[in-house]
């Protein structure tokens, strides 16, 4: 074989190669993940601690292994929390779980969201929230994660 057809044989051979490891990979559909509790944890002088509660649904036909969790909760806008996990775990399936990270709050952060709510004209102090986010894998890098809502702002400053 003569060097020219043996380099045209390489690179036919490498260009099926790569194709069938990225096909073996697939295309994913994207992770819903919804906040669905906001719970009070012990803080630290001028911080006020809580512990999200995500779940994660797993729309995909294979299991996602995560090693790691890293959240952060816009108010109105502004950041409001911020928090990391180390929590290992999968999401099976076609399934979901339910994942739970610390997050802080700063007192600048709480002090805007109050002041805010004073300033609001509307029954029930509500506020449009955005939850960005990464479940970070051991595999092939991480599965990031965007969840927008509303949520009532009384039930998270505990103000019933």
């Amino acid at each position: 074989m003569n060097r020219r057809r043996w380099w045209q044989w390489a690179g036919v051979s490498g260009a099926s190669w790569l194709l069938v490891g990225c096909a073996g990979m697939g295309l994913r559909e994207p992770m819903q993940v919804n906040l669905v509790g906001l719970d009070p944890l012990p803080g630290e002088g001028m911080e006020i601690r809580m512990a999200a509660k995500l779940r994660v649904q797993n729309p995909n036909d294979t299991a996602l292994d995560y090693d790691g969790v890293s959240i952060a909760l816009d108010l109105r806008g502004n950041t409001f929390a911020t928090g990391v996990s180390a929590e290992r775990g999968s999401v099976p399936r076609f399934g979901e779980t339910v994942i739970t990270v610390p997050v802080s709050v700063s007192a600048l952060a709480a002090v805007r969201q109050f002041i805010g709510m004073a300033t609001t004209t509307q029954q029930k102090p509500a506020a449009d929230y955005t939850l960005r986010g990464r479940l970070s894998s051991s595999g092939l890098g991480s599965v990031q994660f965007e969840a927008k809502g509303e949520i009532d702002l009384s039930e998270v400053l505990r103000l019933k």
